[in-house]
C-alpha cells in the first residue's frame, strides 16, 4: 500500500473516475494471468506471486468456491494468503486480519523525465530496502524490483528517493514504493519520480494506476493533486486456509 506522502502538484477535484475497464477490478488476478504471468505459481483458477516478489495472492472470480478449491490445493493447508478484492470466504476459510485499500488512476498526471533519476537494480535491493523500513512506503521484498522499472534519486551516491513500477494488468502498470527520505522530503523529488515512472509507462502504451490505505487521506488527497483520481474503494483481506498448517506461514 502506497503510503508516502510527500507529493506536490497542481489541484484536482476527488472524483470516482467513471467507465474504467473492468481489468482493473480484479487487478492482481489480471497482472497473474497476463504481463506477469512469467512469475505466477499457478493451480487453474488461482494464482499467487513468490514469496519474495510480492505478497499477494489472486482468484479468477472471488465468488467461484472452485477457485477457493485450487487456491487451497495452491496455498496449502492452514497457510495465511493476503488477498483483494474479496469480501467473503467460503465455509472453513478464516479471516485473520485486512483492511481498505483505494484505487485510483491517472486522468490528468503530467508525464515526463527526470534527468537526475537513476534506473536501479538488484545490486541496489539493500539500499532500497533500507529506505523503504524508513519510510514504510508498502511492501517491498527482495525480488520486488522483478516486477518493473525502478528509478530512484540520490544525494551524493546515497539512495534518497524511490519510485517503481508493481502490477501489470493488460493495459495498465501500477505505480508503486514512492517513498522519500525523511531528511529530503519537501523538495517534490516523489512527484519528479511518479511523473518520470508515468512517462516510461505511456511510452509503452499502458495507462498508470495506484493503491493507497483508504485512511491516509494525505496521500489520496496529494495523488489526486498531482493528476490521479480515485476510482473504487476494495477490501483487502489475510485469510487462512482450512486445515493444519504444513509450514510457515504467508505474510
Amino acid at each position: 500500500m502506497t503510503r508516502q506522502t510527500e507529493l506536490r502538484g497542481g489541484g484536482a477535484s476527488l472524483r470516482p473516475a467513471a467507465h474504467e475497464p473492468s481489468v482493473l477490478d480484479n487487478a492482481v488476478w489480471a497482472a497473474l494471468d497476463g504481463p506477469h504471468a512469467h512469475l505466477a505459481e499457478r493451480v487453474g483458477r488461482a494464482a499467487r506471486y513468490p514469496d519474495d516478489v510480492y505478497a499477494f495472492a489472486a482468484l479468477a472470480d472471488p465468488a467461484d468456491p472452485a477457485a477457493w478449491t485450487d487456491l487451497h490445493t495452491l496455498v496449502g493447508p492452514g497457510t495465511t494468503v493476503r488477498i483483494k478484492p474479496v469480501e467473503e470466504v467460503p465455509a472453513g476459510w478464516e479471516i485473520v486480519g485486512g483492511g481498505v485499500g483505494v484505487q485510483l488512476v491517472a486522468t490528468a498526471l503530467r508525464s515526463e523525465p527526470a534527468p537526475e533519476a537513476v534506473r536501479l537494480g538488484p545490486d541496489d535491493v539493500p539500499e532500497i530496502l533500507d529506505l523503504v523500513a524508513r519510510t514504510r512506503p508498502g511492501p517491498f521484498l527482495r525480488r520486488t524490483i522483478a516486477l518493473g522499472t525502478y528509478l530512484g534519486i540520490r544525494d551524493r551516491g546515497r539512495l534518497i528517493a524511490l519510485a517503481g513500477e508493481r502490477l501489470r494488468p493488460p493495459g495498465w502498470t501500477e505505480i508503486s514504493a514512492v517513498c522519500t527520505d525523511p531528511a529530503y522530503r519537501g523538495r517534490g523529488l516523489a512527484t519528479r519520480l511518479v511523473r518520470a515512472v508515468a512517462a516510461g509507462i505511456r511510452e509503452r502504451g499502458d495507462t498508470p494506476f495506484l493503491h493507497a490505505a483508504a485512511d491516509n487521506t494525505d496521500a489520496i488527497r496529494l495523488y489526486e493533486s498531482i493528476g490521479f483520481t480515485l476510482r473504487r474503494r476494495s477490501p483487502i483481506l489475510l485469510v487462512r486456509s482450512p486445515g493444519t498448517s504444513r509450514g510457515a506461514a504467508r505474510l
